[in-house]
């Protein structure tokens, strides 16, 4: 049986995550650290509320005999300034990921990345270098199992308030765009269960481009 640890559970990909968890006969309990309830209510669930994400040293016992970590925090370009969203991309991952080791250093991590992210730190697309930077340094810190997921454009299943104009568009588009570029998209319950799987059952790849997530 497995302790699981989660962040970004209120997102739109955390939340089906949450949801598998709990629903896996090999999970003996789920600690979910976020700033906000979730309004779900399980026995297996360990709701840990936290407002600093730069410093968890104040909840660090629910960081201690865990077996599999999702992490799923982000944020949309352009949804923020510049700084916040490096302190979002790179500041929390950092925190996050240095707690978890010190307390559980056996532990498996599975990261919720994005398609484009570039390991040599280079890139002049914000989201790109931010992302590659957090990938990196979670590779520096040789987990057990560390995999890496770069979704291409997701597809809610579930209904939601898009977060800009460009993400109405492609909502509307998708269909058609998956039949004639089906690497460019993926729904959020395949990527959801695509996370699950590997991180609760194990795998020796390390980064998934959006291809592996669909197969």
């Amino acid at each position: 049986m497995k302790n699981v640890i989660i962040a970004g559970a209120s997102g739109m990909i955390g939340q089906l995550v949450l949801q598998n968890c709990l629903n896996d006969s090999t999970v003996n309990k789920v600690t979910s650290i976020t700033r906000k309830p979730s309004g779900i209510k399980h026995e297996r669930l360990i709701e840990v509320l936290h407002g600093d994400f730069l410093d968890f040293s104040k909840v660090k016992d629910h960081f201690k005999n865990q077996d599999c970590c999702f992490y799923c925090v982000g944020v949309y370009t352009g949804q923020v300034p510049t700084d916040e969203f490096r302190k979002i991309t790179i500041g929390f991952t950092k925190a996050f990921a240095d707690q978890l080791k010190r307390n559980s250093p056996e532990v498996s991590f599975s990261f919720l990345s994005g398609a484009g992210a570039d390991s040599s730190e280079t890139s002049r697309i914000l989201f790109a270098k931010e992302k590659g930077i957090a990938e990196n340094y979670l590779l520096s810190l040789n987990f057990r199992q560390l995999s890496i997921f770069r979704p291409a454009y997701i597809y809610p299943v579930a209904p939601r308030i898009e977060p800009n104009f460009g993400y109405k568009v492609m909502r509307l588009l998708y269909k058609p765009l998956s039949i004639v570029y089906p690497n460019g998209t993926v729904t959020s319950v395949k990527l959801a269960s695509k996370m699950t799987e590997v991180g609760l059952y194990g795998s020796t790849q390390i980064i998934y481009e959006n291809r592996d997530i669909r197969q």
